[in-house]
């Protein structure tokens, strides 16, 4: 399985960027994908993530309301729509993907793929 992200770069805050990622490889259609983010100094957090079948959406607190997250097929991609975004959002963003069940998409958990992350910064 590989994960291609792409889409990140310098915003202001209050403005908007659009993160896709794109999957590859065996049962990948099948699969749960998810968006998680790495602060500089702080430990990955989970962000969104979205079911095989993309009707199924989970979020954290941090970005509920701002983030939305979807995918597309058949080319399995998976976006990030990401508004009035903060400096706080500033950080190295990875998509995964993995066989999760329900439970486990709303914690972020059952992701055993990961891509290389894209850098997102938001200025003051």
């Amino acid at each position: 399985v590989q994960l291609q992200a792409s889409g990140g770069g310098l915003v202001q805050a209050g403005g908007s960027l659009r993160l896709s990622c794109s999957a590859s490889g065996p049962t990948t259609n099948s699969y749960a994908m998810g968006w998680f983010r790495q602060a500089p100094g702080k430990e990955r957090e989970f962000l969104a993530t979205v079911s095989w079948s993309g009707e199924s959406k989970y979020y954290s607190d941090s970005v509920k309301g701002r983030f939305s997250i979807s995918r597309e097929y058949p080319v399995n991609t998976v976006n990030l729509q990401m508004d009035n975004l903060r400096p706080e959002d500033t950080g190295v963003y990875y998509c995964a993907a993995g066989p999760a069940t329900y439970s486990e998409m709303k914690h972020g958990l059952g992701m055993n793929y990961w891509g290389k992350g894209t850098q997102v910064t938001v200025s003051a």
